[in-house]
């Protein structure tokens, strides 16, 4: 019997889920996936064939991904699956042809901590590689300053959030290409959630 659409791909984000649907994410591929929570995103991508790295401070998540993988007889082994920080990963340099990191650098604690994750993050990829980022935005929204980068959304927390010039320049720094233009979604009195999809050129080295 068939499976269907949620238990092929689960809880994944719709953002990911296109970036599969265009064949940027494809069956084979190393993915590595920094901040993975319980693996929504990776159902699809164990189910595949992919070589999947995860990293999650959660050792919980961590069980649990490497649980998930387990059922899904991927054969690939739990130290694939790691505990520790985006800005400490324990994975080798150009380790990925695509690095997702969905929904976490929007908690980074300031710029400079913003700024070692996303190096770890580009570290990580191998060149010719994917980076996939979600995070929140000033993009549509005006929200509370708290202090520099950090802003009060709409449930009270403080998040890093940044704007369109900062991603644009960023991927500048980065000598990066936009896989796509920068794509923001409002959620009513709440948040902006911006997708910032990069190519990291054949050409270069680290930032």
């Amino acid at each position: 019997m068939p499976l269907t659409v949620q238990e092929q791909f689960g809880q994944i984000d719709i953002y990911v889920f296109d970036q599969i649907l265009r064949g940027n994410i494809a069956a084979g591929m190393i993915v590595l996936d920094a901040g993975c929570g319980y693996g929504r995103n990776l159902v699809h991508l164990l189910r595949e064939g992919c070589q999947v790295f995860a990293l999650d401070t959660d050792p919980k998540a961590i069980d649990h991904v490497r649980q998930l993988s387990a059922s899904l007889s991927t054969g690939l082994p739990p130290e694939n699956f790691q505990i520790g920080l985006i800005e400490q990963m324990p994975f080798p340099d150009g380790i990925a042809d695509v690095v997702l990191c969905n929904s976490v650098l929007h908690f980074a604690r300031d710029e400079d901590h913003f700024r070692a994750q996303l190096s770890e993050l580009w570290r990580v990829l191998r060149p010719g590689g994917m980076l996939f980022c979600r995070l929140g935005s000033r993009i549509g929204m005006d929200f509370e300053p708290v202090r520099a980068n950090i802003f009060r959304v709409g449930d009270g927390s403080e998040w890093f959030l940044v704007d369109e010039d900062m991603l644009l320049d960023l991927t500048d720094e980065l000598n990066a290409v936009l896989v796509d233009p920068l794509k923001t979604t409002i959620v009513q009195d709440y948040r902006c959630m911006t997708t910032w999809v990069l190519r990291k050129r054949k050409s270069q080295g680290n930032p």
